[in-house]
């Protein structure tokens, strides 16, 4: 079982950064493929970005592609999320999630293989 913890989210202005972290508990951070999803008021969760339990393989929504990055740091067992060139609509709870039990390569872009999920952090973008 792994506990996962977000940070780094706040207020920030339109065309600003930030970086989020999820810091992971337990021994095994680096069988897990990862994932960031996000949810604005009144909208279904969504998803943002994939990463392999490797690292060597990404995909990301197409509203985020180019702005945002995805990694992670194994020996650390933290993920990362920087986000750059933020608009408005990027507005929302930013949650982490883990799968277990999956191929040094595999990447999840829906919520059904993630068995593990933070509480989230929320991010504000002001225009």
């Amino acid at each position: 079982q792994v506990q996962l913890v977000e940070s780094g989210g706040g207020l920030v202005q339109a065309g600003g950064s930030l970086r989020l972290s999820c810091a992971a508990s337990g021994r095994t951070f680096s069988s897990y493929a990862m994932g960031w999803f996000r949810q604005a008021p009144g909208k279904e969760r969504e998803f943002v970005a994939g990463i392999s339990s490797s690292g060597a393989s990404t995909d990301y929504a197409d509203s985020v592609k180019g702005r945002f990055t995805i990694s992670r740091d194994n020996a650390k067992n933290t993920m990362y999320l920087q986000m750059n060139s933020l608009k408005p609509e990027d507005t929302a709870v930013y949650s982490c999630a883990a799968a277990a039990g999956f191929g040094t390569r595999a990447v999840f872009t829906t919520t059904r293989p993630y068995d593990y999920w933070g509480p989230g952090a929320q991010v504000t973008v002001s225009s």
